[in-house]
């Protein structure tokens, strides 16, 4: 194990000079400040002094011939094994083992300092990915060793608050802003993805006091068509079902006037390969018109990130999620969205047509995960 010392005047310096010289792998042993200069203890500069450690190269071991003793025996390096004849010498050659026996344990047992690695943990029981959980905290550690006086448990949620901000500073929230006529709806079924186009619906002309129509093409259910028409009796809004791409261009032109116009499409199992290219060829996805996919809440994280995978190769826009009065796990969200740069347009909590209907933010988003910490 190589072990050295750095000292600069801020922990950002050292921590450059470990990377440079160790690499990104070398573990922290210490830090603390150090007074250097000065005369007679006066005009003295403060300095942070790191010690830090890595491990040169792989441990090399070495069989014995087969008449000698079988057994693996530790190949030492010569030289160490030349070199180190004084007393002192091998004492700090105990020290070094002794050392290299802690950090491995560490290792093994957490990748950050432990006030750190709470936060780490609770990312991951919000369902976040160890890569994305990695992604939030690596840049806190820095944070943590340049105050790690005045690092107390509700100034790291702070940090980690405000890196989240960081991460999701170009994330693109909010709700439609109508500069598209045409919107369609798509997502796996089961996800209330009609549901929500009423909600969207009601909000446009409540609100925004916009000229709305429906069309649908989810011929498949009876039942949603049922429901869709019941939303537009209910809302007085003009409604046609498009059994084919000849009834849509034809719904279209008859909404040609409108202000919006809201495209309930199939939902269908998302696994099944040739459902996008069936939706591709049935609506015009993609010229002058926006696509929400519509995911629930409620799904595995997995499932999230593979139905995402399925419906990327459309123009998404933005995602709406649904069914957060089910669920208190967000961890999901923050991974499609950090790791596809995808936004969230809406958040739907219930079945109350439009109440249940917020526009996302990420402030929302953060609040989930970290809670509503004042900064």
């Amino acid at each position: 194990m190589k072990v050295k010392k750095f000292i600069a005047p801020t922990m950002l310096e050292v921590m450059s000079q470990v990377r440079k010289e160790l690499g990104t792998e070398a573990v922290i042993l210490n830090s603390k400040e150090i007074k250097k200069g000065g005369i007679f203890g006066f005009f003295s500069k403060t300095n942070i002094e790191v010690v830090a450690a890595i491990d040169p190269e792989p441990a090399r071991w070495k069989q014995k011939e087969p008449k000698a003793d079988k057994s693996i025996q530790w190949q030492a390096q010569p030289a160490e094994s030349e070199h180190i004849t004084s007393s002192s010498e091998k004492a700090l050659q105990r020290d070094i083992e002794e050392l290299r026996t802690v950090v491995q344990q560490q290792q093994r047992n957490q990748s950050y300092p432990l006030e750190i690695q709470k936060l780490y943990e609770e990312l991951l029981k919000q369902e976040v990915s160890a890569q994305t959980a990695d992604t939030i905290v690596q840049p806190l550690v820095e944070k943590f060793y340049v105050q790690r006086s005045n690092g107390n448990e509700l100034q790291l949620w702070k940090w980690m608050k405000e890196e989240l901000y960081m991460q999701l500073e170009d994330v693109p929230f909010g709700g439609m802003d109508y500069t598209k006529q045409i919107v369609h709806f798509v997502g796996p079924t089961g996800v209330g993805k009609t549901t929500t186009i009423a909600k969207v619906a009601a909000n446009a002309v409540m609100n925004d006091h916009k000229q709305v129509a429906f069309i649908t093409t989810d011929t498949y259910r009876i039942a949603a068509i049922d429901q869709l028409k019941t939303y537009a009796k209910i809302l007085d809004l003009p409604l046609e079902v498009a059994y084919n791409k000849e009834d849509y261009q034809l719904a279209k032109e008859k909404f040609s006037s409108y202000d919006l116009v809201l495209v309930d499409t199939a939902g269908r199992n998302y696994r099944d390969t040739t459902y996008v290219e069936e939706l591709k060829d049935m609506v015009e996805i993609g010229k002058d018109t926006d696509t929400y996919l519509v995911l629930s809440l409620t799904s595995k994280v997995k499932d999230m990130e593979d139905i995402y995978n399925t419906f990327a190769t459309l123009p998404i826009k933005n995602i709406i999620f649904t069914k957060a009065d089910e669920t208190t796990q967000y961890g999901g969200v923050l991974d499609l969205v950090m790791k596809h740069e995808i936004g969230v347009a809406y958040v739907t909590d219930g079945q109350n047509v439009p109440d249940d209907l917020r526009i996302a933010s990420g402030d929302w988003l953060i609040d989930q995960i970290v809670g509503d910490i004042e900064l």
